[in-house]
């Protein structure tokens, strides 16, 4: 008999003024990091700010290359760039923003398939959740406890230790 397997996912809608100073600082550091992304063929700036247990913030920005896979998303330009530099630290939080670059406001854009892999990956190793927090154009700030809401169905280091 077929058995229905359901997993739910959860976001927490808050206004931007709602939110602590800490985590309207991360958004603002993520912004002014997208303002940085090399995009001259999808011409769409995206940034990410990641808050590390020890205080520190690590920025990334998307990296293009006229040979497309040869880029890199902002995302995973942060989460690298934080372990190489922090190997010890745990990810706290990730701030993520994009926008199309002939605009002016931010919209909410979620990590790409990719990027939820590795965000997941380093939610599983430390331990411990990673808050992401997803500004949108009307002045929300969607709220998510873990990447887990992100990729429910994931593949981790569990899945190779059967």
């Amino acid at each position: 008999m077929a058995k229905k397997i359901v997993k739910q996912v959860s976001l927490t809608q808050y206004m931007a003024n709602e939110l602590d100073q800490e985590t309207t600082n991360l958004i603002e550091e993520a912004k002014k990091s997208a303002l940085n992304a090399y995009s001259p063929y999808s011409n769409f700036q995206v940034g990410a700010a990641l808050l590390l247990s020890n205080g520190k913030t690590i920025l990334g920005n998307n990296q293009e290359n006229a040979c497309y896979p040869a880029g890199l998303c902002a995302e995973r330009v942060a989460f690298f760039s934080a372990k190489s530099q922090y190997p010890d630290c745990q990810i706290i939080k990730v701030a993520i923003v994009a926008k199309p670059a002939n605009q002016q406001q931010f919209k909410m854009a979620t990590p790409c398939g990719s990027c939820r892999q590795v965000m997941s990956e380093y939610e599983n190793n430390q331990e411990q959740s990673i808050k992401v927090y997803l500004p949108d154009t009307d002045g929300s700030v969607y709220e998510s406890d873990s990447i887990d809401n992100f990729l429910p169905f994931k593949f981790s280091n569990k899945d190779l230790n059967s």
